[in-house]
């Protein structure tokens, strides 16, 4: 079975929910299956540590779900075009598994959300892509051989799956961007599954 790592970073449940559907994408795919992990919050006060068990939603990552994974999927919210503190936190201290190549010729995706259709999503996207590029990972995004790609209104980009929250955060996730995620979930996960059976 090949482990699919999908990695986030979430504060109002949006990049959450992209999570979850990427997640049921990847298990659509045969001998693939999902495992969802966030990181924790980074606090704003130095002596404030997070629990070491979130309250709710994904477990926090640990080493050793990199070392396993066949894949991984990233995900962060837009921040002034850029990902979240606590996962560029998180990739600041994979220096061990840089080092080990862990994670080097493992395909790798990415997804986000923003308020806004202008809120830096692909630059976002783009700013996920560089830690796992230097641990040397294979990037895929949605081709356009997916037709919604060419036809939303709301997210979706060839760089990742996306979503436009709303600057309120009230617009749900439409069909279209359900769909793009799924299918970036499904891509990954073939192309996963394929690498292993080589």
């Amino acid at each position: 079975m090949n482990e699919i790592l999908v990695l986030y970073y979430s504060r109002s449940g949006k990049v959450a929910e992209l999570a979850h559907l990427i997640a049921r994408g990847i298990n659509e795919v045969e001998s693939c299956h999902a495992v969802l992990r966030t990181v924790p919050a980074v606090s704003h006060v130095a002596e404030t540590t997070a629990a070491s068990v979130p309250d709710q939603g994904a477990p926090y990552i640990e080493p050793g779900d990199l070392q396993r994974c066949a894949a991984l999927a990233l995900g962060s919210p837009c921040y002034f075009g850029n990902m979240a503190a606590p996962l560029k936190y998180f990739f600041d201290n994979t220096i061990s598994q840089w080092l080990a190549g862990t994670l080097v010729n493992k395909p790798a995706a990415v997804f986000t959300s923003s308020g806004t259709a202008h809120g830096g999503q692909e630059s976002t996207l783009l700013s996920m892509m560089l830690p796992l590029l230097h641990h040397g990972m294979l990037i895929t995004g949605i081709p356009f051989t997916e037709s919604r790609l060419s036809s939303t209104r709301s997210g979706g980009s060839p760089y990742g799956a996306t979503h436009v929250a709303g600057s309120d955060g009230s617009r749900t996730i439409t069909e279209d961007e359900k769909e793009l995620a799924r299918a970036l979930g499904r891509r990954l996960a073939n192309i996963a599954h394929r690498l292993k059976t080589a």
